[in-house]
């Protein structure tokens, strides 16, 4: 080889040096095409550093010119295209040189999932720059001469660690496209009024408590996505952004939906997993577009007739709400295809209905329209001062709806006259919750045929009876807001039990039995003094969906829960364990499950 790199006159010479640029990371030939194409795809190569040539690649004569001494057309050097997308991504880059600055065709520049802390100042320089992701790094800020950058249309600043944003950000008025999610910002800069171009903006997973009034500016805006942050209200002006299509406010701290008189092409409200009490005719009637509402997690307790104006609804999501009641003209909603009620303690709709699905719902619900007419008011008010007789007892309830309720009237003992009521008429559901009962009524067994739905909660029960556990047909128990500390190894006789809400009780250990009720689907045993759970029993459990176990004594949470994979949501804040840390659980159950599964020891 030594000899044959001595002689001048052999024009392939340059091929073959070991000392040829541009290196083993980035092959000649990528570079002999990116000249042609204008394009250059370095993701994935391992790349602590961007090669210099790299940069130089519109500067440097290339190699081959001084060698390759007979051209055809193909090999023109000298016709070379200037480089205007680079991509960068899924490397191992730590900073970004300042001669990114050579190359000022550049339209696309894509660094994401990188190891970045800072940016170059120099990028303020690439005036034709139209897209920058610098998403997936570890940036803490952007610097002031990214604002320099008036023809960026999109710009990726997803998953870094930025706590602040440049005050100049609205100088960016070409922007069509930005996102902000998964970082640490507190406020927004009022200057983001002048994006008026904005289509999509992403702040999803922040630490914003309020939005600047002053976004309502931004004319153009259809997607708008704050899920995940802390705030309490939106600004009212929100409602004057006329082009806006899609609002996500899931997770955050609303108390109250702001009204949308402005919002006419609004086709997507996300605002689940608030605390959202009232829904108002207000927030509803202006939103003829309306497709998809999604207000599950709350703690709305009626939905107005209004509700009735959105013609075009096509998803209703209500789960896990305090409603009791619905308008039966929801049945007339022509394009409802999805309508979500469980979680709710709905005193006019059998549990086993609201597993029939959305169609035989809307069924329902329009079969009791006349029903709803004529019987406006279902019953004269009970007060806590009188026990019902015959004539106080809600018999259309038990009737028609088959339901036994004498709730809310901070009663010792319920009534004999309520189960007298009862004689021979089906009763599926009992409510119960709201008293004063320190144990389960005993005549309770008397309804064990039938009954698959009992509401205890919010009473000071004790102990469970026996005369509970021969409820045979029972699928979903509410026994919340009680005294008790364990659950009796009878219950294992409950074999359709699908639901168990156990929350704001006095249990210091997972019920064992719980793990031997193989149809259990949903456990709710949050604010609670549980110290640990065995994951090899839950593994057994295989219609578990749902695991809230936030607010608890757990130090430590079992690596092989992660094996748990029916798992769809497992809920474990506020527990004094410090793995996995809470950013971990802010990223959702699959991410939870999968990290620990990680932890497993091998």
């Amino acid at each position: 080889m030594a000899a044959r790199r001595g002689r001048a006159g052999d024009p392939r010479a340059g091929f073959r040096g070991p000392a040829a640029e541009p290196g083993p990371a980035v092959p000649q030939g990528l570079i002999r095409a990116a000249r042609k194409s204008g394009q250059l795809n370095l993701s994935g190569r391992s790349l602590s550093e961007v090669p210099q040539h790299v940069w130089r690649i519109n500067l440097d004569t290339p190699e081959e010119a001084h060698q390759n001494l007979s051209f055809g057309a193909a090999d023109r050097w000298w016709e070379q295209t200037d480089l205007t997308k680079l991509i960068l991504a899924s490397n191992k880059l730590q900073c970004l040189s300042e001669d990114v600055k050579l190359l000022p065709a550049l339209t696309v520049l894509d660094v994401h999932d990188n190891q970045l802390t800072s940016l170059p100042s120099a990028l303020g320089e690439l005036e034709n720059l139209q897209k920058l992701d610098v998403s997936h790094n570890k940036l803490k800020s952007v610097p002031e001469e990214l604002m320099q950058l008036s023809r960026l249309k999109s710009l990726l600043l997803h998953h870094n660690e930025l706590s602040r944003l440049p005050d100049g950000f609205g100088q960016l008025v070409n922007l069509e496209e930005l996102d902000l999610s998964n970082n640490h910002l507190t406020d927004i800069p009022t200057s983001f009024a002048l994006l008026i171009n904005l289509v999509r903006l992403n702040l999803a997973c922040n630490q914003l408590k309020d939005l600047p009034a002053d976004i309502s500016a931004m004319k153009s805006l259809r997607q708008l996505d704050c899920t995940k942050n802390y705030l309490e209200t939106v600004p009212s002006k929100l409602a004057t952004m006329a082009s806006l299509e899609q609002l996500y406010l899931r997770k955050n701290k609303l108390r109250s939906l702001p009204e949308f008189p402005s919002c006419k092409l609004l086709k997507e409200l996300h605002a689940g997993e608030n605390q959202i009490e009232i829904l108002n005719a207000e927030n509803l009637k202006h939103l003829n577009s309306l497709s998809v509402l999604e207000l599950r997690d709350n703690k709305i307790k009626s939905v107005p007739d209004e509700i009735t104006l959105l013609q075009k609804l096509e998803r209703l999501d209500l789960a896990n709400n305090d409603i009791s009641r619905l308008p039966y003209t929801l049945g007339n909603l022509p394009q409802l295809k999805f309508l979500a009620l469980e979680g709710n303690p709905l005193r006019t709709i059998r549990r086993d209905l609201l597993q029939k699905g959305t169609q035989e719902l809307l069924k329902y619900l329009r079969s009791k329209i006349q029903d709803d007419v004529t019987r406006p008011n279902e019953e004269p008010p009970v007060t806590a001062m009188t026990l019902p007789s015959e004539s106080r007892i809600n018999m259309h309830a038990i009737t028609s709806l088959k339901l036994l309720e004498y709730s809310e009237k901070q009663a010792a003992v319920i009534p004999d006259e309520m189960f007298n009521a009862v004689r021979s008429n089906p009763v599926t559901t009992v409510n119960f919750s709201k008293n004063q009962l320190n144990e389960i009524p005993p005549r309770i067994v008397e309804l064990k045929d039938l009954v698959c739905d009992v509401n205890l909660g919010f009473n000071k029960i004790s102990s469970i009876s026996l005369e509970l556990c021969m409820l045979h047909k029972l699928t979903h128990l509410d026994i919340r807001n009680n005294v008790l500390t364990s659950l009796p190894e009878e219950m294992e006789a409950l074999t359709r039990l699908q639901i168990i809400n156990l929350s704001f009780n006095r249990f210091k250990a997972f019920p064992s039995v719980l793990y031997r009720i193989l149809a259990l689907e949903t456990i709710l045993l949050s604010n609670n003094q549980v110290g640990s759970i065995d994951p090899m029993q839950l593994k057994k459990m295989d219609k578990l969906g749902t695991l809230d176990l936030q607010n608890n004594d757990l130090l430590q949470v079992p690596p092989e829960l992660g094996n748990c994979e029916t798992l769809r949501t497992l809920l474990l804040e506020g527990n004094p364990f410090r793995t996995p840390r809470a950013a971990i659980l802010a990223k959702g159950t699959a991410a939870v499950l999968e990290y620990l599964r990680s932890r497993i020891p091998t």
